[in-house]
């Protein structure tokens, strides 16, 4: 399988960084192909504007998903976005590993996926969840908390963590075809100890042993819609909390 890992972490010596490299070290061992795009190490540049094309389909306003998909057509789109975007298509896996601010994505990773998830080639009109461009591919998230376990849950301070990052797991991932793995977070690590720290990483390389059979989250097919997306039934649909 070839796995693409996405990584987000400003400090090379951070429980998140270990993460990254016990999920390169056991995958590889267990013979899956792994591409790691560091984005603070590559110095990725996460802000989307007019610059990240060659040549405009309207040169006078700038609609940035329609220029994503005319620059992507026509190969005029930004070096840096073109190699992440095809490292995406070539994958099987993606993770996503970062840690969790204020209750979502670092600013670097969202600034990626506004960058690479390209209109036209992952998404585009109804080409979305189950008829997406990137269905059949699975997801990953991977993340690290200051916060402790018992703050997360329905009747927990802060309620379900699967849905404070639902604007990620489905708006984003699920959104644009892929079966998305139920997450691994790491929780309270800046406080833990040596040896707590290293069962949580013992505890992700187990988790990552079970790749191919992990549960996947619910997410909606388009089947169950009309034309114009209205449901077709009255039943609920698939959504996370």
């Amino acid at each position: 399988m070839k796995v693409l890992l996405v990584h987000a972490h400003p400090e090379p010596a951070s429980f998140c960084t270990a993460m990254k490299d016990a999920a390169v070290d056991t995958l590889r061992r267990a013979g899956h192909e792994v591409t790691v795009s560091d984005l603070y190490e590559q110095r990725f540049n996460p802000v989307a504007g007019p610059d990240d094309f060659g040549s405009r389909r309207n040169p006078d306003y700038l609609v940035y998903s329609l220029e994503q998909r005319n620059g992507w057509q026509n190969g005029t789109i930004a070096t840096d976005i073109a190699c992440e975007a095809e490292r995406v298509l070539e994958s099987d896996l993606l993770i996503l590993n970062f840690p969790i601010f204020w209750f979502s994505v670092p600013a670097i990773m969202k600034g990626w996926i506004d960058r690479v998830f390209l209109s036209g080639a992952f998404f585009g009109g109804k080409r979305i969840y189950d008829r997406a461009e990137l269905t059949g591919k699975k997801a990953l998230v991977t993340a690290t908390l200051g916060g402790r376990e018992h703050m997360f849950g329905t009747q927990a301070v802060h309620g379900e963590i699967t849905g404070m990052l639902r604007h990620l797991l489905q708006g984003t991932l699920g959104y644009c075809g892929f079966q998305v793995l139920q997450p691994f977070f790491a929780f309270h690590v800046p406080y833990l100890s040596d040896a707590e720290r290293q069962k949580w990483l013992d505890d992700y390389r187990n988790y990552l042993g079970e790749i191919e059979t992990l549960p996947r989250l619910p997410m909606p097919s388009l089947d169950d819609y009309d034309d114009i997306l209205r449901p077709l039934t009255q039943k609920p649909q698939p959504s996370l909390p």
